[in-house]
């Protein structure tokens, strides 16, 4: 009894926990209520049995990709109202991508059906000596071990694209220039001033980061000739 009230509790929890995942304004309210579904999703799993598996939905999902997703949102400068001002010109392609996965889900809500010993398994005892973790790796390493390892591939193919395609050359970026910051002497960083009290920064003449030094050449041919003794 305590069970069946807890799965109700819980399924209405995140049923309206990922209702508001995708009608949440705020970007930021949407990832809480992410993390909200992923804990109750992960209290279904316990009164399921599967412990491992609730686990896992904690540790990955919650301690990892929702966290990252909520520093990521909100390390970013996005411009939401600007974001918002083309959705009426996608709204006829979302409305037929909508459309097809309603039917994609009638396909396989109406073809659905149980195995005739679906009844019989569900009653028997569970055995003692297999443990969740035990079966549930049993069967992903030995039956879907492909598949498995076809989804790793994914993964990264999809790491690196992400990599390749954020990793690119700005001519505003500063690099570290190590031969240049061995190379470097005191008096080239270092500079003793007499600052008076309430002076600023402008007004002592202080730069940061310091000018790049010309090279020898330049130094040379800027330098005005000595005057030649009469």
């Amino acid at each position: 009894m305590i069970a069946t009230i807890g799965f109700y509790v819980f399924a209405v929890i995140l049923l309206a926990s990922a209702t508001m995942v995708v009608t949440a304004r705020n970007p930021v309210h949407s990832v809480l209520f992410l993390i909200l579904a992923f804990f109750n999703a992960a209290a279904l799993f316990l009164i399921a049995g599967a412990e491992f598996l609730a686990m896992i939905l904690i540790i990955v999902y919650v301690g990892a990709v929702a966290v990252l997703f909520l520093f990521v949102v909100m390390m970013l400068d996005v411009n939401f109202a600007e974001l918002r001002e083309g959705v009426q010109r996608y709204a006829p392609v979302g409305l037929v991508v909508g459309l097809i996965l309603l039917f994609e889900l009638g396909l396989v809500l109406t073809g659905w059906h149980f195995a005739p010993s679906a009844a019989e398994i569900r009653m028997s005892p569970t055995p003692t000596a297999l443990s969740n973790t035990a079966a549930l790796g049993n069967v992903l390493y030995t039956r879907y071990i492909f598949l498995f390892q076809l989804a790793g591939l994914i993964l990264l193919v999809a790491m690196i694209g992400a990599i390749v395609l954020t990793h690119r050359e700005r001519g505003t970026a500063r690099r570290q220039r190590i031969g240049r910051q061995n190379a470097r002497q005191p008096e080239e960083t270092l500079a003793m001033l007499n600052v008076a009290l309430g002076a600023g920064i402008d007004e002592i003449g202080i730069l940061r980061p310091l000018p790049d030094p010309a090279p020898v050449g330049a130094e040379s041919h800027a330098l005005p000739h000595a005057a030649e003794p009469h």
